[in-house]
């Protein structure tokens, strides 16, 4: 992550749960990794609006079937490490 700091405002309720949800890396880390992971997300969908206007929605079925595949492919990787 960039190095520079700076200071920046939120609605008190929000800042004092993430305080209080910090832990020891403190509350600067804890909201810097959220923030990190709302980009993830946020270019995540901006690729899934990409590939759908490109390819067409994504059906639900199609998303279950992905999730069955990972699940899947998650237990064989259990097992074959329990077997090492």
């Amino acid at each position: 992550m960039s190095e520079a700091t700076g200071k920046y405002s939120m609605p008190r309720d929000i800042a004092e749960a993430a305080r209080a949800r910090s832990g020891p890396s403190g509350f600067s880390a804890y909201v810097a990794a959220a923030v990190a992971r709302q980009i993830e997300r946020d270019n995540l969908n901006e690729l899934i609006a990409v590939a759908e206007a490109e390819h067409g929605l994504v059906t639900d079925e199609e998303i279950q079937q992905k999730r069955d595949e990972l699940t899947r492919l998650r237990r064989e990787q259990a097992t074959g490490a329990d077997s090492v």
